[in-house]
């Protein structure tokens, strides 16, 4: 059987976000402010073309697309961000987190959709992916942040142009939304699963998926408690973050990453 090819545009386009992203990377601090600007948008409008790319026509996803969205959105956080916090440093790491998102997704584009699925299986998607989002750029942050203690520690100046109270309030407004959005996403999941992935799958069921989601549910909810109640901040605030975000990557990317390169099944 011959399957459908993806649309012309995708493939160019995802080169040309690659590219723009890796040069936002590299040389992004040599090329001016406008310019660079100017370059960062390119890769983040190439990037949502390659992107829908990968939906119109016979649609395929899988876990380098996912990771792929991710990016997309940690990107999209920073650029509005720059609109409130113009001093705000992260350039580079999202011309890099991008370009090796589109490179992912470009040599995995991920298997066929079941035909059998519900039209709501997008939207339930979108609410897991945009809290892989919001966890992404919580991440970010408090990887900025780490770095900025770092430097307050040794005298030199903060290489993320924000201050570090600052940043541990982004961070912890992004864990608050990607929260709220995952809540969302398991209760969807568990009380309308057999309607979303179609006839001959429980409403819920035990998988590593499931499993792994419920983990990151439970330290993302440990973490949040643990701020509201002891005040936590700092180094074990974010240990506690990055726990999280790891079970959760382990989630959908990990099992699809299992599923079709290690075994070779679509799952």
């Amino acid at each position: 059987m011959i399957l459908a090819s993806p649309p012309f545009w995708m493939h160019p386009a995802a080169a040309v976000a690659a590219l723009a992203y890796g040069l936002a990377a590299v040389t992004g601090a040599r090329m001016g402010e406008v310019n660079a600007r100017r370059l960062l948008g390119l890769a983040w409008a190439a990037h949502a073309l390659a992107l829908l790319g990968l939906l119109a026509g016979p649609a395929r996803f899988g876990f380098a697309p996912a990771m792929s969205v991710t990016a997309w959105l940690v990107v999209t956080a920073y650029v509005v961000e720059r609109q409130i916090f113009p001093q705000l440093k992260a350039r580079w790491a999202m011309g890099g987190l991008g370009a090796v998102a589109v490179a992912m997704a470009w040599l995995f584009p991920g298997t066929l959709l079941h035909e059998q699925a519900s039209a709501w299986l997008p939207l339930h998607w979108a609410l897991g992916l945009s809290a892989y989002g919001m966890f992404g750029a919580a991440v970010i942050h408090a990887w900025m942040m780490t770095r900025t203690e770092r430097n307050i520690r040794l005298g030199q100046e903060a290489d993320s142009g924000l201050p570090l109270l600052t940043l541990e309030k982004l961070t912890f407004r992004f864990v608050t939304a990607g929260f709220m959005l995952l809540t969302a996403t398991l209760v969807a999941g568990a009380l309308f699963g057999e309607t979303l992935y179609g006839q001959g799958r429980g409403q819920w069921r035990w998988d590593h998926k499931t499993t792994f989601a419920l983990l990151s549910w439970l330290t993302f909810a440990v973490l949040l408690i643990g701020r509201s109640q002891w005040g936590w901040r700092g180094r074990r605030a974010v240990r506690v973050l990055y726990i999280g975000a790891s079970l959760l990557l382990l989630s959908y990317a990990g099992s699809r990453f299992v599923l079709e390169i290690l075994l070779g099944r679509a799952g």
